[in-house]
């Protein structure tokens, strides 16, 4: 069984939580957001291009 992190999740370490969210705020990307942050949506979009899915 392994017990190390999957390999997105390593990738996600490396991107910058705090400056993706003061650019966020800055331009005020989550005005209209009801469900999908821009945080999640990062995400979902980068998981789609490492599993060529989009």
């Amino acid at each position: 069984m392994n017990k190390d992190k999957y390999v997105f999740a390593q990738l996600i370490e490396f991107l910058n939580n705090d400056k993706f969210r003061r650019l966020v705020d800055k331009y005020d990307g989550n005005r209209y957001v009801k469900h999908l942050t821009c945080w999640n949506q990062l995400l979902a979009l980068m998981f789609g291009q490492l599993s060529n899915q989009t």
